[in-house]
């Protein structure tokens, strides 16, 4: 079978003891906050960088991985004799996967396969951990690109956000929901869709956001034998919920928190599932 590299960025949010169970290699994007750089997951924690954006009058931005960051990546692991699987944030979302791809063209290896998980988060992580779960069972790196490809439009999730204001500030929300949801005091339930944010539903209070996301993951259906991610940043109401839910269904599930980047557009306040539907 030989040997298989899995490869991801900092935005899959995985928790560290499944990193480092299974070899995971995570390559940090960028966050800018004033003069200062941070890489995601390494030089700073979510809630002190939360606080920083609270307390400031500027707004951080971010930045994609570039081409050379993959490129020694990939020729480190191909010089040690590894097969490369990278995955990688929605290409709607961050340049990322492009500079993986260019990194693969400067390589001219077919022993790279990249994959656009048209996701972010723990959509993303999702999808990296059952390319870990694959690997274990013997797949090949082929087996293991083509499953994950099948899996990619079944990726289902539903997110509630208490405030709406990094998602606008940050450009992945569009100014016109953020003030109706803001000026209605309205919590909006959001998917991640085609590699892109939408809006799915809009309610008052938490009740009916867990209400909300509860019936979507009974419309959807869980597929059977796969894991789901739960995820939050600073927000228990709807989390817990959630989370009792799939201890009643005896579902396995994994607890994520956002890193850094994710953090900078959802803001606090965000809970949320990622799953894999019935298909």
């Amino acid at each position: 079978m030989g040997k298989i590299k899995i490869v991801t960025d900092s935005t899959s949010d995985l928790p560290i003891d499944i990193i480092k169970k299974y070899d995971i290699e995570v390559l940090p994007l960028t966050v800018h906050f004033g003069k200062v750089t941070y890489r995601d997951g390494v030089d700073i924690k979510l809630p002190e960088f939360l606080q920083k954006i609270k307390k400031s009058d500027s707004f951080p931005t971010t930045s994609q991985i570039n081409p050379l960051g993959f490129y020694d990546c990939y020729k480190k692991y191909l010089e040690e004799g590894y097969k490369i699987l990278s995955i990688h944030i929605s290409s709607k979302m961050s340049g990322t996967y492009q500079s993986a791809c260019i990194a693969k063209d400067m390589l001219q290896s077919s022993d790279i396969f990249v994959i656009d998980s048209l996701n972010v988060t723990s959509g993303l992580g999702i999808l990296v951990y059952k390319a870990c779960i694959l690997y274990e069972l013997k797949y090949s790196v082929e087996e293991i690109y083509t499953k994950l490809l099948e899996i990619i439009p079944h990726v289902k999730s539903a997110l509630s956000f208490e405030n709406l204001d990094n998602l606008v500030k940050g450009g992945r929300l569009s100014k016109t929901a953020g003030i109706v949801g803001s000026i209605l005091g309205l919590r909006l339930i959001l998917e991640i869709k085609d590699g892109e944010i939408a809006v799915m539903d809009k309610v008052r209070g938490s009740k009916k956001a867990s209400k909300a996301i509860l019936d979507y993951i009974q419309q959807k259906g869980i597929k059977d034998d796969e894991p789901s991610i739960l995820l939050q940043v600073e927000n228990k109401d709807v989390y817990e919920v959630l989370k009792e839910s799939l201890l009643i269904g005896n579902r396995e599930f994994i607890e994520c928190e956002v890193g850094c980047v994710v953090g900078t557009h959802s803001g606090s306040g965000a809970s949320g599932i990622f799953f894999i539907e019935n298909y």
